[in-house]
Parts: structure tokens; sequence; C-alpha cells
């Protein structure tokens, strides 16, 4: 299983993006997933999470500014960014708890993409 992660660049304050995370190998399902970023200098924070009952959970700092949706078909995840803001310069990470079998071997693994920049200017 690998996990593609896209959509970073540099897009101006007030604007949107929307970031693409595609799972793709041998899936049986996708049961979580989330968005994640690390700022220059600080600590990776949870951006987007879902959890039981297809509940999501946003950072209070993007709540009504991100939406965080699903593709089942394309296995991918998309994160929606709208009137971003400078403090979101950051680079992005997902997040995709994947189920998938090996012959009759069920695997439950948490797999994680490759990051992708995401730069807000004033």
């Amino acid at each position: 299983v690998e996990l593609q992660a896209s959509g970073g660049g540099l897009v101006q304050a007030g604007g949107s993006r929307r970031l693409a995370c595609q799972a793709s190998g041998n899936i049986f399902s996708i049961n979580n997933m989330g968005w994640h970023r690390r700022a220059p200098g600080q600590k990776r924070e949870v951006v987007a999470r879902s959890a039981a009952g297809g509940v999501i959970n946003y950072a209070d700092s993007v709540k009504g500014r991100f939406t965080m949706s699903r593709d089942s078909a394309k296995n991918t995840v998309y994160l929606q960014m709208d009137s971003l803001e400078r403090e979101d310069t950051a680079t992005y990470y997902c997040e995709l708890a994947i189920t998938y079998y090996s012959g009759s071997v069920r695997y439950d693994y948490d797999y994680w993409g490759e990051g992708t920049l995401v730069t807000v200017s004033s």
C-alpha cells in the first residue's frame, strides 16, 4: 500500500486549496482518515481526523474553513481548505488506517503519506 499526497503549492491569503491523498495497492477498506500539519519550527498538529460514527473532528484553528472528505471508489481522501491564512502555512500529511489482505491474512495498518507543502502568502 502506498499513499500519494498532492495539491500543495503557493496560495494567497483568503484563497482556497484542495489537497488529495490517494491510496493504492490491495486495499480492502479505509477505516479512518486524518490530515496533520507541521508549520516551520513547530510541532505536528492534527488538522482533521475521523472518529466513530463518521464524525470528523477539526482543530479549532481550521473549523469552518477546512473540510475533509473521501471518495471511496478512488481510495482518495481530500482536504478542502478555504479562507486560507498565513498561519496555515505548513507541510500537510495524510494518515489513513487501512485494512488489506495478503492471502487470507488480514492486516490493519496506519499509513502516512509524504508531506505536501502549502505556503500562504499575504
